[in-house]
Order: C-alpha cells, then sequence, then structure tokens
C-alpha cells in the first residue's frame, strides 16, 4: 500500500526501514511504502541517502514534526519539481543570486560594521574568485557590484556538473544563506555550517552585540537556519558523491 501525509499527525508506525526497488532505494513505514505529497513513490537515488531520511523519520516521537524534516521535504521537491523547473532554469536560478549576494552589498557607516564586512567577508569572496578563476568584487551602492558576464557563465558551468537532485539541494542552501558564494564556500567544504550562517547574518549579529536580543527568538532563528543549511549541503553531496564519502559523511 502507498499513502502519503497530511501537514502533521501521530506517529503511526513502529519501525523503519529502507529498501531497494526498481526506481532507487524506498523508504517503509512498517509494512507501507512512504509517497511523495504528489502521491508519488517515494525513491531516491542513493542508500547513504535513504538512510539518512530514514533516520529523520525514526527520529520522530509522538507527533511526526515534518518542519523538522528537511531531508525529506527536498527529496519530495526533488521527485515532484513542484515549480516544474528543468535544469538550466534551476542553475539560471542559482546564479542570479549573485547579483543581490548578501556579502557583495557593503555598508560604509557604521565604520565599525564596514571593517567587520571587508575582515570577514573579503577573503571568502578573495577564496572564490580564485577558487573559480573569476571577478565577483563588492560594491557599497545600492544597486550592488557589476558582476562580468564572464563569471555567471563560469558558475553556470560549474553548476552544469551536477544532477537535478543535487541542484535542488544547492539551490535551497542559497536561499537560505541569500549568498551563492557562501553556498558554494560550504558545498566546497572550504567554510562550516557555522561559519556560513555566521557571515550570512553578519550585519544581523552585529547590531545584537550592540542592542541586544530577544534572547529565545535569536537562538531559535540560528539553529534553523543552521540545520536547514546543513541538511541542504549533506543532501548536495549525498546526491552527487561515490557511496564511500556517502557512508563516511553519514558516519561524521
Amino acid at each position: 500500500r502507498l499513502f502519503f501525509l497530511p501537514p502533521e499527525r501521530k506517529r503511526f508506525y513502529q519501525n523503519v526501514s529502507i529498501s531497494q526497488g526498481e526506481g532507487g532505494f524506498e523508504i517503509n513505514l512498517d509494512h507501507r511504502k512512504l509517497k511523495t505529497p504528489q502521491a508519488k513513490l517515494f525513491t531516491v537515488p542513493s542508500e547513504a541517502l535513504a538512510i539518512a531520511v530514514a533516520t529523520e523519520w525514526d527520529s520522530q516521537k509522538d507527533t511526526i514534526k515534518f518542519y523538522t524534516m528537511h531531508l525529506t521535504t527536498l527529496c519530495n521537491t526533488a521527485l515532484d519539481n513542484p515549480t516544474q523547473r528543468n535544469k538550466v532554469q534551476l542553475i539560471c536560478a542559482a546564479v542570479k543570486f549573485l547579483e543581490t549576494d548578501t556579502i557583495c552589498y557593503r555598508v560604509e557607516e557604521p565604520a565599525a560594521l564596514a571593517e567587520l564586512q571587508r575582515n570577514e567577508w573579503d577573503p571568502i569572496v578573495a577564496w572564490a574568485e580564485n577558487r573559480y578563476n573569476v571577478a565577483i568584487g563588492s560594491s557599497t551602492s545600492i544597486t550592488g557590484p557589476n558582476i562580468p558576464a564572464s563569471t555567471k557563465d563560469t558558475f553556470i558551468s560549474h553548476l552544469a556538473s551536477y544532477n537535478m537532485w543535487a541542484l535542488q539541494g544547492i539551490e535551497y542552501v542559497i536561499t537560505q544563506l541569500k549568498s551563492l558564494i557562501l553556498s558554494m564556500g560550504l558545498i566546497d567544504r572550504h567554510i562550516t555550517v557555522e561559519k556560513a550562517v555566521l557571515l550570512s547574518r553578519l550585519e544581523e549579529e552585529y547590531q545584537i552585540q550592540r542592542w541586544g536580543s530577544v534572547e529565545w527568538a535569536h537562538d531559535y532563528d540560528l539553529c534553523e537556519l543552521r540545520a536547514r543549511a546543513a541538511a541542504g549541503t549533506l543532501f548536495v553531496h549525498l546526491c552527487s558523491e561515490s557511496s564511500t564519502v556517502k557512508h563516511k559523511l553519514l558516519q561524521d
């Protein structure tokens, strides 16, 4: 029997397992196969990704909290493709973020924040320019930096080397961090999730240090953003790398 789920419900299964089917690896809740919101059989391309999704389901307590299941959500998006986009459209959407990339927009005042942005953001911009052999730069203008067409073309070519599943994950990470550069640094393992999230929220963190924060709200936002960025990055790796690396990632 196949089934899919409403937004939230009580846990109705005892055991979670995975099995190999014709289209890939499937998730079994007791003896029933998981289905996507659009009623497709939930199948994933790698065993390691199936294990990771199964772990999300197994870790649910009395109530299934779907908003905590980021890998399951990403798989549903990849399988159902609700926006019906093809590979070219996904890549273009990702590269478009360069034009509004968080770390390319700089302030002139206050001086302390401008210095913080230079100290924290310049090194990651320099890394990306060197890693991909492109010019990016930064700007204090409201219109942002003028990104050369050759830079966009290079990122389009680089992203084209990923499969559709991985691209869904990459776009998800970019959307969380509001930055293509930080996302590529994270996916390339140049920076950690904690560092990427901190750099994406630099101005906010500066204001909090200066004025204080609503403690619980800030902590919740921070944890949630880290969880999403980590899940998206893991999803990309599990969809695009060799099985030995996948198993190692899950053990880590």
